[in-house]
């Protein structure tokens, strides 16, 4: 029989018959028994759970009674037997779902590893349970428990193996059920976080944290564990670009073991170890491999420079692969100095990959970057060495017989599964000299051609030209074979292939190549290994490349003017909801949205300006700045010292890309600023007035035109208000900039734009916790931070890790502040932002001291004072960076050191772009000095700032002393004087 007790009792027979067991009393006497089924039951332990406390006289012979009508209408399928001790009934417990369930959620625990199989058993014990356990027995609360923690327990193990095979989205609603009623289960909101980080919603995965930690608060006093703060600070951490991904391989790596053993016995001594061999020999795919097995190297980043023509842009490619972008704020540098700064702290494998044609630029860059930067190893691939000190020459040499058998058998199998091998293979991989490429282009021909055949054809390769060496003749005759061997429609599609500098999508091949329905062409350029295709792109190797592209039509106005196409299509995408896919299209066609350009700029400059155009917003959040000068130079050459007609909007962006800023260029400043005036609008590339803004500086004169200018767009209106409310809040106006901020941010939400939700939730963030609303400032950071997670933008995510770090630091959790300016340094270090760098030491150099540690405060301020660069972006960081070390020193009781450090802040705060700087140089001297004059100072600050600060400990501890020493008519008296005199009182210190 079958027995069910994970919901009212139920009695089955094996052929699925039900029995009734009876009323309530057999109900109960049942269950007794099937708790313990194949065992004894004590005769006490069943009146007890038949009658309670209050058993009636002769329970004994009443429990007889019931156990002899339960066996009658049990029999004949179940026995009940009288013991000694008691009753048993005669079944096995895997007959009883609750016994059954335990062991398969235990199956399933254990099977933890096979996330697959625990999730089937796991599964497979909870469809057991079919409503309230035990409802036939009121009285087995504990054992009912019991039972119902086992059955959570099995959903959140079903549930982490679920997360575990890659679900989630579908997960959301059942955890929230569970939560609904399990409100204190700190694993179930670890869960929900995790499935909603996996469903693509950060935001709402950092809000259940925060719903965590109240509740936690709320009903147990208690602070989430460390794994559930772990997790948080993960989904914060989420926000850092990913790590650059080595291309993706899709055929298996055969041989080469000699040569991986030496790369691995070389690279923990060896900075630079060079790959070099002739076209074809396998160089690349030898350097991936190395950096995708080898255990004990740094982590690797591979950047293609066959693509790149101008050795001036091999810094632009090693950026690109880091993954590296200018962001909103940042200040233009040199980008030199930048990939330094950013690699500077970093250990990092560095994959060069074809370097032979930019040779000398490669060796440049290879040798400043060992030499700046210790923690960093070069792997180049090159057909000669770099020739600078310290390389190491790994040469990849044809492969030996055995080893180019199995590359030939395995490239063989894959057009032709059947094929076990041959008795001429050996002969064919000896023709073809070892070299991978060749043997790979041969064994693609197996389709169509015997072994025999393909051997005797094999012949006719020593009539190559003879004055070339051996390995290139080979390799060169073997291509050309190929392409004979193709027909001719399929060499026609590849010579038009060859127009694609970064690969080539299905969409593209067809608009730009000219040839209808080519998905069957390219399926068989596949097949014999003239195309390799990865994720719907089809790219073409470089030998073969080189080779197809000697016939090959000029096709060069065809595929300008697709991507001409493709980037009008994706720019309206880059301000909304879907800017996230569009920006991973563009960035997936740079190469040729580049070459697109540069083709343009020399035939067509009209068009040229209308793709710069277009580009201009992506470049600003997936590019790096110095790529486009020369560029954007060459088009306003070509262009005139005028905009075309109906470009004035392209115009003055080619201008901003023009901008190199090394010098303020005050006479191509002014032609902008001529064409912006007299231009009417409206809009259509919103992002001018931004991008004009920072390469130019603020323009106050032009605001009502640049309202004008923004009123057809929603998005440019709420550009403007984010502008304005920084303004306003660097002039101490925080209402106003509040209000402004909060605008933007309704804007913000319509169109579905996280840039510019990201930027406005950051200060609005400070302005909640400036008012001591601390929750819901976190909550705005949050949602901050998951935008700019998605966005994969360093520096506005550590911008907001370090707000966020703040607020901590003020509220008391100095241990998490410290985790997110850590968290910060580490961005900007790898972004190369030294203004971020300085304000993430400073942010330590605040816990530190507010936690009694002077001595590692000084050396935090004094790092931030280092590497704060020479920008009025830098003002800021440098005023706070000396309070800092005033502060450290009046903490070890050095006054007078500590007034001058306040000097000095206060004089360079009266020559940066606000008054905030300021307000803080104002608190600083008010904490050394004597109390009427500090009442004073703390009013001109709250005059500068435009409203109290009441959050941090050190202005708090500031105003009490000052209160303490004070009655309450002669503070507030020097307080409304310092308000009214703001920055003459500060200055008079």
């Amino acid at each position: 029989m079958r027995f069910g007790i994970l919901g009212p009792l139920e009695v089955r027979t094996d052929d699925g018959t039900p029995v009734d067991p009876g009323g309530p009393r057999p109900r109960a006497l049942l269950t007794l028994l099937l708790l313990d089924a194949g065992r004894t039951v004590s005769a006490e332990r069943l009146v007890d759970g038949l009658y309670g406390a209050r058993p009636p006289a002769g329970a004994a012979n009443a429990l007889q009674s019931q156990i002899s009508r339960l066996r009658r209408r049990l029999a004949p399928h179940t026995e009940i037997e009288a013991t000694p001790a008691g009753y048993r009934i005669v079944t096995a417990p895997d007959t009883v779902d609750a016994h059954l369930f335990e062991r398969l959620a235990a199956q399933g625990r254990a099977a933890a590893a096979d996330p697959r199989q625990a999730a089937a058993r796991l599964a497979d014990a909870l469809a057991l349970w079919r409503g309230p356990v035990l409802p036939d027995l009121p009285d087995a609360r504990a054992e009912a428990a019991r039972l119902e923690e086992l059955r959570l327990s099995a959903f959140q193990d079903r549930i982490e193996a679920e997360l575990a095979l890659g679900g989630g989205p579908g997960l959301v609603p059942e955890l929230r059920t569970l939560l609904a009623a399990h409100p204190l289960s700190e694993r179930l909101y670890g869960q929900l976080m995790r499935a909603l980080r996996a469903d693509g919603r950060p935001a709402e995965a950092l809000t259940v944290y925060e719903e965590a930690r109240r509740t936690l608060a709320d009903e147990l006093g208690a602070d989430p564990s460390p794994e559930l703060a772990a997790l948080h600070l993960e989904l914060l951490r989420g926000a850092e670009p990913e790590r650059p991904r080595l291309p993706v391989q899709l055929t298996r790596f055969v041989g080469r073991e000699p040569e991986l053993a030496r790369i691995a016995a070389l690279l923990p001594d060896s900075r630079l170890l060079t790959l070099t061999g002739p076209g074809g020999a396998g160089k690349t795919r030898l350097a991936i491999e190395a950096a995708a097995t080898l255990t004990g190297i740094p982590a690797p980043c591979f950047v293609e420079l066959a693509p790149v023509t101008d050795g001036g842009r091999i810094v632009y490619a090693v950026l690109a692969a880091l993954g590296m972008r200018d962001g909103f704020r940042s200040p233009a540098t040199d980008v030199t100095d930048r990939l330094l700064a950013a690699l500077e702290d970093r250990e990092l494998l560095l994959v060069l990959d074809n370097c032979e044609h930019l040779v000398e630029d490669a060796a440049r860059l290879a040798s400043l970057l060992l030499s700046a930067c210790p923690g960093v190893q070069i792997l180049a691939t090159s057909r000669e060495s770099l020739g600078i000190t310290g390389e190491v020459l790994v040469p990849v040499p044809p492969l030996p017989s055995e080893p180019a058998v199995r590359l030939f058998l395995d490239r063989a199998r894959a057009v032709r599964p059947d094929f076990d091998g041959h008795a001429r293979v050996a002969d064919v991989c000896a023709a073809l000299d070892g070299l991978p490429l060749a043997i790979e282009l041969a064994a693609a021909r197996l389709r169509t051609l015997t072994p025999d055949e393909l051997a005797d054809r094999l012949r006719l390769l020593s009539r190559g030209d003879r004055s070339k060496a051996p390995r290139h003749r080979t390799l060169r005759a073997v291509v050309e074979w190929s392409w004979d061997l193709l027909d001719e429609e399929e060499r026609e599609l590849a010579r038009r292939l060859t127009v694609f500098a970064g690969g080539a999508s299905l969409e593209a091949v067809e608009a730009v190549c000219g040839l209808p329905y080519p998905e069957d062409v390219l399926a068989s350029l596949v097949e014999k290994s003239f195309l390799e295709v990865s994720e719907g792109r089809y790219r073409m190797l470089e030998t073969i490349r080189a080779f197809a592209a000697q016939e090959a039509p000029d096709l060069g106005d065809a595929h300008a003017a697709h991507f001409l196409r493709l980037a009008e299509r994706a720019e309206p995408h880059l301000r909304g909801a879907e800017q996230l896919p569009w920006l991973a299209r563009l960035a997936a066609e740079r190469a040729d949205l580049d070459t697109a350009l540069h083709h343009l700029v020399r035939h067509d400059p009209v068009g040229a300006l209308r793709l710069m155009g277009c580009l201009s917003w992506f470049w600003r959040l997936r590019g790096v700045h110095g790529e486009r000068v020369s560029t954007a130079r060459e088009l306003l050459a070509a262009v005139g010292d005028g905009p075309p007609p109906g470009l004035e909007e392209e115009y003055v962006l080619c201008a901003i890309n023009a901008l190199s800023g090394a010098g303020e260029e005050p006479e191509l400043i002014a032609r902008v600023d001529d064409v912006l005036a007299a231009y009417r609008g409206p809009l259509r590339l919103p992002y001018v007035l931004v991008l004009w803004a920072v390469a130019a500086g603020p323009r106050p004169a032009t605001d009502d035109h640049a309202r004008t200018l923004a009123a057809g767009s929603p998005w440019a209106r709420a550009l403007l208000d984010v502008g304005f409310g920084f303004r306003a809040q660097f002039a101490g106006r925080p209402r106003e900039a509040e209000e402004c901020f909060t605008r933007a941010l309704r804007s913000y939400r319509a169109t579905g734009d996280r840039w510019g939700l990201a930027n406005c939730l950051d200060p609005l963030g400070m302005f909640a916790h400036a008012r001591g609303e601390t929750e819901r400032a976190l909550r705005l950071l949050d949602e901050g931070l998951a935008h700019v997670r998605e966005l994969a933008a360093p520096e506005e995510t550590a911008d907001l890790l370090r707000t966020r770090g703040t607020v901590l630091l003020h509220r008391g959790d100095t241990a998490g502040a410290v985790g997110h300016f850590e968290e910060a340094l580490t961005l900007a270090r790898g972004a190369g932002l030294p203004d971020k760098v300085a304000a993430a030491r400073r942010g330590l150099g605040d816990a530190a001291r507010l936690s009694g540690d002077t001595a590692r405060a000084r050396v935090h301020y004094e790092s931030a004072l280092r590497v704060c660069a020479a920008n009025w972006f830098s003002v800021g960081e440098t005023v706070r960076a000396l309070i800092g070390l005033g502060r450290t020193a009046a903490a070890e009781g050095h006054t007078e050191e500590a007034v001058d450090w306040f000097r000095q802040a206060a004089g360079l705060a009266g020559e940066g772009p606000g008054d905030l700087e300021l307000a803080d140089a104002a608190e600083a001297l008010a904490s050394v000095a004597a109390p009427e004059r500090a009442a004073e100072l703390l009013g001109a600050a709250a005059a500068l700032r435009g409203a109290g600060n009441a959050v941090d400990p050190d202005v708090v501890r500031t105003e009490r002393n000052a209160r303490a020493e004070l009655s309450a008519q002669a503070y507030d008296k020097a307080f409304d004087q310092g308000r009214a005199l703001r920055s003459a009182a500060v200055s008079e210190r």
